[in-house]
């Protein structure tokens, strides 16, 4: 779905690189999880792929078409983000007005919009909160507004950066449940952002990131076991790994399943 090739960047601040020459390929349909300590480089990425960071050195690839000034608005359509804080996204009075307001800058017809809306909503179960100001919601509410407006985009890439990280345990929860179901749901990319291990558990591949570079990539359990790789990112085993490792002969298992084996 997007590959890049030989992607480099350095913030004029700085001398060292943000992101160092890397190349790497996501999936259509899969759910990758780009993973790193603060300052990894893993949000300059985000920026670059959304089009926010655009003097960088290297090729983009969006299907098999290379990215380029004549063609980015079109691909970029193609996908959508949800940042850490919803609070900064909302632009509408109401839950339904905030979702469509996307919509409304793709000038589409109202029938449409209010269509999309609502299946947005329903996606999120959020439809009997739609009259609701979006302040006056919970952060995990919020945070499920935020997801609803940019699946009504409908976008093939669905890019979530750091989107769990102000949220208190319930909400963090709440919002990885909606994800999980949505990518079970629907044939969407999701790049999920995040310095949480924890997280990570539902991904298809794993992607760590360190000093602007790609460090390790493979399935959440190569990951886990590659303890040097992950200390050395300042990264450390979810607790709940640790224990599926001391008590089931070094078995690996989620969260999910080490619940169900210890009851």
């Amino acid at each position: 779905m997007i590959s890049l090739k030989d992607i480099a960047f350095k913030y004029r601040s700085e001398e060292a690189y943000a992101l160092d020459h890397i190349s790497i390929s996501f999936n259509a349909g899969e759910w990758t999880s780009i993973i790193g300590h603060n300052g990894s480089g893993k949000s300059t990425l985000v920026k670059i792929i959304m089009g926010i960071i655009e003097d960088y050195e290297g090729e983009i690839y969006v299907g098999n078409e290379l990215l380029t000034e004549k063609n980015k608005q079109r691909l970029r359509r193609k996908f959508a983000i949800v940042f850490q804080n919803p609070d900064n996204q909302f632009v509408g009075a109401t839950v339904e007005d905030d979702v469509a307001f996307g919509l409304e800058n793709l000038g589409l017809e109202r029938e449409e919009m209010i269509a999309r809306t609502e299946h947005a909503l329903g996606l999120v179960n959020m439809l009997e909160f739609r009259s609701h100001e979006p302040h006056r919601l919970s952060g995990g509410q919020k945070q499920r507004v935020a997801i609803a407006g940019a699946l009504a985009l409908q976008p093939e890439v669905l890019i979530l950066d750091e989107a769990t990280s102000m949220l208190d345990p319930a909400g963090r929860n709440e919002v990885l449940s909606i994800l999980w179901n949505l990518h079970e749901q629907l044939d969407t990319t999701i790049l999920y952002i995040t310095h949480d291990l924890t997280e990570i558990d539902h991904s298809d591949k794993v992607i760590v990131m360190n000093d602007g570079s790609i460090v390790g990539e493979g399935t959440v359990e190569e990951i886990y076991r590659d303890k040097e790789m992950l200390a050395r990112s300042s990264l450390k085993v979810p607790y709940t790994v640790e224990i599926s490792n001391a008590l089931l002969d070094g078995s690996f298992v989620t969260h999910d399943e080490l619940v169900v084996r210890l009851l």
